[in-house]
């Protein structure tokens, strides 16, 4: 057994919220009170750490992050740059430390901040002559290739459009190296297919920079090398944060048929949600909109799912015990993944099947009059804090007055709607204490936009942003009785810090730093 003592520990947990000391055996937490109470109770056998008035919170969880890409992205060109220039001299740079013919990949371009705009194949031709290249963008909704890479996926003038994506074309027809939607999955499904062990290792090491966030769980939206590097990880004993792993659409089918339902799993990895997208992204302008774009009055994005579509594949899932996990981002979209809810509640209703733990993805904003129906339909919202604070700008660009609505945490949690906390990593940085500034401050770390805040009637209180990244991520689990709080027969995964998040400076949660992590018992990072 070991004790931690005289610390300040925030527990969560509404029976005890404040205690002094944490006994911890066999990965479980398994007594928490005063600093005389545990010592004189167990002090005489156990293994005892001073922790000099250290805060001790429960291990956070990021509830939607993309775990293979976020870990490949450690390793690629970093394309988030204020400049398309900038970009493109990263990529020069790389390709002259990388052998003729092997890829270039790169992460995180966002052209609304460059004046310039989109950029072309030919930009990268110039900068990476005698590699393929090929960068995806912030949102994860677009992508940019050179020649090299359409030509070897086989993409010219004459490959059509694919459904729910689209190739902007040169005068000729000849793709400009831009790729929206699903147009990229015509590119990345002819990459070779990613050697495994290989993914397995990054995922190892990224798990020491989630560590040392703060981070000790997350759900994974990445597909079946993830799911495969993971299972390695487990069976060697390496992997110590508890994920939640969803499962591709795709897939979904090979799930039923074997029999795999929302939960199964151990301690470290379980099965989540069936994944779909409902429509794009704000970045691009594909989130499906019920008015359109502001300037833009014949354009509303692109659906990707209707209810009926929707409704269609949950009555498949629910009939095997498998929730869903939908991504809507433009008020249409949210507006139809939530008919498509109601319409399934009634059939698991209708056919006594148990009410599984739905959950829309990102509600990145939503028409008033859907604003009560997560909370009536039981459906959790698994939103990003840190999208607000990239975002606010042209979200207030493209949507004008209905940004109201936009990233609306408070008018969701006011709605008694259950609401977990995530980054969309490595849309956004996975840091949990930079999307808890977000959502208490809505600045940015710079003080941008004002020390209000942008559209400050969404901020919520530090305790409801801390709980959406430790109860509500446990309850999106299913973990609710296992993981979240620092309570006996808990999981013993908890945090160090050497400032309080509860009484420092809002804006200062974006320097808070931490001095270890524990894991079921463990300390898997110090400082």
């Amino acid at each position: 057994m070991l004790i931690l003592h005289h610390a300040r520990i925030h527990t969560l947990d509404p029976l005890q919220p404040q205690a002094e000391a944490v006994a911890v055996e066999n990965g479980r937490v398994m007594a928490v009170g005063s600093n005389a109470e545990l010592l004189d109770a167990f002090g005489a056998h156990a293994s005892l750490r001073h922790m000099e008035g250290a805060v001790l919170l429960p291990g956070l969880t990021d509830a939607h992050i993309h775990l293979e890409n976020y870990a490949r992205s450690l390793k690629y060109v970093d394309c988030e740059t204020d400049t398309r220039a900038e970009c493109l001299r990263r990529v020069a740079e790389r390709a002259r430390k990388t052998p003729p013919g092997e890829w270039i990949f790169g992460h995180g371009w966002n052209q609304n901040l460059w004046a310039e705009g989109y950029g072309s194949r030919q930009d990268l031709d110039a900068a990476a002559p005698n590699n393929p290249v090929y960068l995806t963008a912030k949102s994860l909704h677009a992508s940019w290739a050179n020649t090299a890479a359409l030509r070897y996926a086989g993409i010219s003038a004459a490959t059509p459009d694919p459904e729910g994506g689209s190739l902007p074309r040169e005068a000729d027809g000849t793709p400009t190296g831009i790729l929206l939607e699903n147009a990229v999955l015509l590119l990345e499904l002819k990459l070779p297919p990613p050697d495994e062990t290989a993914v397995a290792d990054m995922i190892r090491d990224a798990q020491t920079v989630l560590w040392r966030m703060g981070l000790t769980g997350v759900h994974d939206y990445d597909r079946r090398s993830s799911f495969v590097a993971l299972q390695m990880l487990e069976e060697r004993g390496e992997l110590r944060l508890r994920v939640v792993k969803s499962i591709p659409l795709e897939d979904m089918p090979h799930a039923v048929q074997i029999g795999l339902r929302s939960g199964f799993g151990s301690d470290w990895l379980r099965i989540g949600s069936v994944k779909l997208f409902a429509d794009g992204a704000l970045g691009p302008r594909t989130a499906a909109m019920l008015q359109p774009y502001e300037g833009e009055p014949d354009y509303n994005g692109m659906l990707m799912l209707d209810a009926e579509e929707i409704y269609e594949v949950g009555v498949q899932a629910a009939r095997s015990g498998i929730s869903l996990a939908i991504h809507a981002i433009g008020d249409r979209a949210n507006h139809e993944v939530l008919n498509a809810y109601e319409q399934l509640r009634a059939y698991e209703s209708q056919n006594h099947l148990p009410a599984l733990r739905h959950r829309l993805e990102h509600v990145q904003v939503l028409h008033p009059d859907d604003l009560p129906r997560l909370a009536s339909l039981g459906v959790i919202a698994s939103m990003q804090p840190v999208h607000a604070t990239s975002d606010m700008f042209i979200a207030d660009r493209h949507w004008g007055a209905r940004a109201a609505l936009s990233y609306a945490w408070n008018s969701v949690l006011r709605q008694g709607t259950a609401l977990a906390f995530g980054s969309d990593a490595p849309v956004e940085v996975p840091n949990p204490f930079w999307g808890i500034a977000a959502a208490v401050t809505r600045r940015r770390a710079n003080g941008d936009p004002s020390p209000e805040g942008w559209r400050p009637e969404q901020c919520i209180s530090l305790d409801a942003a801390l709980r959406a990244y430790t109860t509500g991520a446990a309850y999106a689990a299913g973990w609710e009785n296992r993981a979240g709080m620092l309570r006996a027969g808990y999981f013993a995964d908890l945090i160090a810090l050497q400032t309080d998040p509860f009484t420092c400076d809002p804006m200062d949660l974006y320097r808070m730093s931490l001095i270890a992590t524990m894991v079921a018992g463990d300390w898997v990072w110090e400082k």
